[in-house]
This record gives structure tokens, sequence and C-alpha cells, in this order.
């Protein structure tokens, strides 16, 4: 097994996964204090936000991983938009507001030649990235500060690419795992498997490292992984009811609920992403037709989502979980890393 950690320069040989809305800079610096590797989401992040935790991390010892997303922009579609709010308008007439103007405010952007201008003058130490990889110029620029590139992969073909494309370890996101699918060379989710399967299968067939993520939700599930073929494991749902979070109540609340069916559904951004059933994907259905491409469904949501949030309800709010919720509920988040790996 490579020594991931020690590459890292971490303790631990856990990740925390990246989770855009329900983090800021306090978790990752948390689990990175604990011996992990903390993580910061940056595709909604501006220039100055960004800067500014670049700026909170650099009196650490230790890294934190930066992750971005490499989607192809699609471009907003008037029809598109039109159909969506047709589908919501009940919900509308029903809480009694009026649909948002269309708007292109606030959405998940890929990499881009300036964000990389901007982290040159860091030079992070680890960067992830979600949907692929950057341009391959982008690419080659962060790699050239030595910079430690991971990335996402859902199937063994996706793995490959990556390898072939210079990444220093694949994550291998199982079907397990909460948020938005990594995949990127086919949108076919009957392609996608189990996270140790997965492992297994790239751990066997990859000469870089496999990170395992999907279903980590105790020191077993760590065990059969590392038993697997991964070198380190990747952990998110585990950490969204530590205090350290930014979980909205109504996320903390459905998480916490015993039994609560999770599926994959496209309906929150137009990409497919595990989490929590609740009303919207009722009604609708899952997987829809309906919203517009990823990143452009979540605008027209909003308002929605504010509402009936402010009301204690869940009906529209992405409730983002892996198949493990709630198993270390109570602990914080050094808490959370230590007993994920065993140590006291």
């Amino acid at each position: 097994m490579d020594n991931l950690a020690a590459r890292f320069g971490i303790e631990l040989p856990l990740i925390q996964a990246p989770m855009a809305g329900v983090q800021d800079e306090a978790l990752a610096i948390a689990v990175t204090h604990a011996g992990g590797l903390g993580s910061l989401p940056c595709a909604l992040l501006g220039a100055a936000q960004l800067d500014a935790a670049l700026r909170t991390f650099a009196p650490l010892a230790q890294p934190v991983n930066l992750n971005f997303f490499c989607h192809a922009m699609a471009e907003p579609r008037a029809a598109d938009e039109q159909r969506w709010r047709e589908a919501l308008a009940p919900y509308f007439a029903e809480y009694g507001i009026a649909p948002p103007p269309p708007s292109t405010a606030g959405a998940r952007r890929p990499l881009d030649a300036a964000t990389v201008d901007l982290l040159e003058a860091h030079r992070p130490r680890v960067v992830s990235f979600h949907f692929g990889l950057p341009e391959p110029a982008l690419l080659a620029r962060i790699k050239a500060w030595g910079t430690i590139v991971l990335s996402s992969a859902t199937t063994l073909e996706e793995g490959r690419w990556l390898q072939d494309r210079g990444v220093d370890a694949v994550i291998a996101q199982g079907i397990e795992a909460g948020g938005h699918r990594g995949h990127f060379l086919s949108d076919d989710l009957s392609l996608q498997s189990g996270t140790r399967e997965l492992v297994a299968v790239l751990s066997k067939a990859l000469t870089v490292p496999v990170i395992a993520a999907g279903g980590v939700g105790d020191r077993a599930d760590v065990q059969a992984l590392f038993a697997a073929g991964a070198s380190a494991v990747q952990a998110g749902t585990a950490y969204l009811l530590c205090a350290e979070a930014t979980t909205s109540a109504v996320h903390r609340s459905a998480l916490r609920q015993q039994g609560r069916a999770g599926d994959i559904t496209n309906l929150f951004s137009g990409r497919p992403a595990r989490g929590l059933v609740n009303r919207l994907m009722q009604d609708l259905g899952p997987r829809s037709d309906l919203p517009p491409a990823f990143p452009w469904a979540s605008q027209a949501l909003a308002p929605l989502r504010a509402a009936a949030e402010a009301r204690g309800r869940d009906d529209f709010s992405p409730l983002w979980s892996g198949s493990r919720p709630g198993t270390l509920a109570g602990r914080n988040a050094s808490q959370v890393t230590r007993q994920l790996m065993g140590v006291g």
C-alpha cells in the first residue's frame, strides 16, 4: 500500500471530502489539526473568498486540499428555464411567492486561468478535481508547482484516463458516495459500481494510489476499503453532523432520521447527486428531464428552499448524503477523524 499520508505530509491516510454548501474553512482546519487532510470546496468561491481562505490556511504546517470542478459550462437556455419554472409553479403558488427572475449568479464554475493565476501566488500542496481534469495547459501549470493532483473516477475507464494524464492518485467514488457523482466519460449510472468493488478494480489496474470514497461510516468500513486495496479513504457524510460543519438545521434533522431513504437525483442542480429523499424528489421523481442542465437548476429553487426551511421543512433542500448518514452523530471533527482511523 502506497504511503499517501507521508506524501501529503499528514499523520493519517484520511481525506475529508470537500462539500460545497455545508462547510467552510473551519471544518478543513479541524480535520487537518486532527491528523487528516482537510479539504475546501472552491467551485462556489469568488476570487476574494478563495484568496482569503488561502491566507487562512497559510500558517498551517500541514496542507489543505483545494477542490475544483472541471465540467464543461453549459449555456443557459430560455426554453429549459421555462420548462423548469412551469414544473415548479404549483409550489410557488402554494407558498405565495413569485418565481425569481432568471439569473446566472451563484453558479458552480469550472477552474479557469484567472483562478490558476490566483493559486500560483500560494502554490497549494494538494489540489483535487471533480468531473475530470482542467485543460492541459492549466493542469501543467499546477503540476509545475510540485502540487499533488487528485481527481475522481467512477469507472475503470475514468481511472485509466486520469492516470494517463498525470494525476498523482485517483479517488474511487463508489455509488454510495454522497453529493455529486464525479463521472465525466459517460453519464450512464449503470456503469458505476460500489466503492469496494471499484477500489479493487482500480488498485489492480492502476499504478497510482487509489483513494476510496463512498460508504465510509465507521472504522469497519475503512478497514474493508484498505483490504480492497485503498491507500487512503475520503469521508464526507460522517462530518455533516459535526459542529464545525455549516450543515443547515433541516439537513441535520434529516441525517438523524434512522431509515430515511436516499437516492441519486438531478433535480437540485441538473446533474446526478446522492441525497436523502424529500418532497421534491417524491413528487417529480428523483431523476427527471425537467431541470435545466447543470448548474442552472438551483437558481429557481432558491426561494422555495428558503421559504420551506423557514418553516422547518426540507421539501426543496438538497440533502446530500452518502449511504451511511448519522453513524458518528455527536462527535466533533477531530473525534470523527480519529475514530475512523482507529486512533485515540
